[in-house]
């Protein structure tokens, strides 16, 4: 028995996070969840978006399901989700990108896995006026030799336990050739460690334009915070979107597994999100605890559903069934 926190979030979060664990729960996998709440609905509640039974929860049980949250305007900090990865040093931000049966896409045969630094560069936010009349403004990026060793051994670590055969380091070491010149540095010495594995680099800009042109020659990617911010989108949307791709956040002692899209009020309480994201996201949870058996059958479930039963499926990835359709077909090929 699993004690994982569980925070369905705003939005569509409830109805995909229930849908989550009826699946799980048809799986056999043995889990108690511990309740917890952050976002907009809590803030509206209680003025605090991440209060503080939540973040004790998280440091008790070290492991959350997380489903889609609202950050407030003017809450104190930009984003709950920045702030969990950083208070938990959740450095590793792990997004593959893997075509899956019967979605629309325009590219076949990518699978991919996007490792990005979650807790430096200027992604978090390091900015100050330089003028009183704020028409001047400066962002600060942090790029620390340790940090980057770490996440970049983790890519690594994930290519050499999956059989995966290349690494790809992303950078800008061209022009910013202290900060990405230091994570490219870093690259190439932790790269010597592995020589099983190829490794690569490539300038931000030529990534971006190799992804759409041919994706299925990238494996493992490793990169920093705001390039892995935009390029794990692009890897999603080179498989039908962030519907159907799954997210960790992975730290020595601690993990996040979360749906990566919004948490779409427009269709809140409608029975039409579709939960895949979230889903392969509670996967990629299940492999952390090791319960890789259940992770197959899972996946075998939802393909056979996206393959065979269409119909079930929500309209935003071709089908004409609900949430609650695609919840049950899932969980009636688990259980036969």
């Amino acid at each position: 028995m699993y004690n994982i926190v569980r925070i369905p979030g705003d939005g569509i979060g409830p109805e995909i996070t229930d849908a989550v664990c009826k699946i799980l729960e048809a799986s056999g996998v043995q889990i108690n969840w511990i309740d917890a709440k952050a976002g907009e609905g809590v803030f509206n509640e209680t003025g605090n978006p991440l209060p503080d039974e939540t973040i004790e929860a998280i440091k008790k049980y070290r492991i959350v399901l997380k489903g889609p949250l609202t950050t407030p305007v003017g809450a104190g900090f930009r984003s709950i989700n920045v702030a969990l990865r950083q208070k938990f040093d959740l450095y590793s931000n792990i997004r593959p990108a893997k075509s899956v049966p019967n979605v629309d896409s325009n590219f076949r045969g990518v699978d991919m896995v996007m490792f990005r630094e979650n807790t430096q560069g200027l992604y978090i936010g390091k900015e100050h006026w330089v003028d009183d009349e704020e028409k001047h403004a400066e962002s600060i990026a942090v790029v620390t030799e340790d940090a980057s060793r770490k996440i970049i051994t983790a890519a690594f670590e994930y290519a050499k336990k999956r059989g995966r055969k290349k690494v790809t380091l992303v950078h800008k070491a061209n022009i910013l050739k202290l900060t990405t010149g230091l994570f490219l540095k870093v690259g190439k010495k932790v790269a010597e460690d592995y020589p099983e594995i190829e490794f690569q680099d490539l300038i931000v800009d030529n990534m971006a334009m190799q992804m759409v042109i041919n994706p299925s020659q990238f494996d493992v990617i490793v990169t920093t915070n705001l390039f892995g911010d935009i390029l794990s989108d692009l890897a999603s949307g080179l498989v039908g979107g962030l519907g159907v791709t799954g997210a960790a956040n992975i730290g020595d002692d601690a993990a996040m597994f979360e749906a990566v899209h919004g948490s779409a009020p427009d269709i809140a309480g409608q029975d039409k999100a579709n939960p895949i994201a979230l889903l392969f996201s509670a996967l990629m949870m299940l492999e952390y605890l090791d319960e890789n058996h259940a992770v197959e059958r899972i996946r075998s479930a939802v393909y056979a559903v996206l393959q065979d039963y269409k119909e079930d499926c929500t309209p935003d990835i071709g089908g004409e069934g609900s949430t609650t359709s695609f919840t049950n077909s899932v969980c009636r090929i688990l259980k036969n």
